[in-house]
């Protein structure tokens, strides 16, 4: 985990709902802050003018969805880094489409992904772009080896969510609505069928098999539930790798 702590993020989302659980998962996780939420690309112009510059975001989440070409996504990009020193843009996509990846590259973004692939990571996913000069998910990476593409040979894939194959279905329902979702155990328990006390029993078990696979120290300050939260939504380390085209030697097998 890279703990990069209160990061401040401005989202970009034309969608109000979407805007909003964004927001509301990234604000469960105390490496992120989110410092503006804004349905247009003019809203954020218009905010950053309306702010001191110690109050701009550290990285921006942009939609695509009303952005209707490449040209007009990259310009996007260039116009905001240019308003912004050192600003990460992330931009997040519903389908993957590779012109808008290319674009996304050539307006120094840091990472093209689809929404789908991120789900609940995101907030591990903003701290692990900190570190990374650009990344793909991984929807986008198949559709780019369908069309024999090479110029993102240098993007990394973006890691799944940390897998603890341990956790059984019925526990992970539990943690997903009362850590993720924040509902009580009473709550939780009419939702799944079962008693509060047996949703707490599936929260303990899920802990402690988390906490068995977590190497990674946090502040002692930190709730139980704040450590669950970030363990779930972790991203798997071991599954970074770099997008190989089609037909590319890997350079890390012999060759004969």
């Amino acid at each position: 985990m890279t703990l990069h702590v209160n990061l401040k993020v401005m989202i970009c989302d034309h969608d109000f709902y979407g805007l909003h659980a964004i927001n509301s998962y990234l604000a469960w996780d105390r490496r992120t802050r989110v410092v503006a939420l804004t349905q247009t690309v003019n809203g954020i112009f218009e905010w950053l003018d309306r702010r001191a510059d110690a109050e701009w975001p550290d990285t921006v989440l942009l939609d695509t969805e009303d952005i209707e070409t490449a040209d007009e996504l990259k310009a996007i990009i260039v116009r905001i880094r240019a308003k912004i020193p050192d600003v990460k843009v992330v931009v997040l996509e519903h389908l993957p489409r590779t012109d808008y990846a290319l674009a996304a590259l050539e307006g120094r973004a840091v990472g093209y992904l689809v929404r789908n692939d991120v789900g609940l990571q995101i907030a591990s996913t903003i701290a692990w772009l900190q570190n990374v000069s650009f990344a793909i998910s991984s929807s986008v990476e198949k559709v780019i080896k369908n069309r024999a593409d090479r110029s993102l040979v240098n993007a990394l894939v973006l890691p799944k969510q940390r897998p603890y194959p341990e956790l059984t279905d019925r526990i992970r329902q539990a943690i997903q609505l009362c850590v993720v979702e924040g509902m009580s155990a009473d709550l939780a328990a009419d939702e799944m069928g079962v008693s509060p006390h047996t949703i707490r029993s599936y929260i303990k078990e899920g802990y402690r098999i988390m906490e068995a696979s977590d190497r990674n120290e946090y502040p002692a300050e930190m709730s139980a539930q704040e450590r669950a939260f970030m363990r779930f939504t972790a991203l798997d380390d071991s599954d970074t790798h770099q997008f190989l085209p089609p037909d590319e030697p890997d350079s890390s097998q012999p060759q004969d």
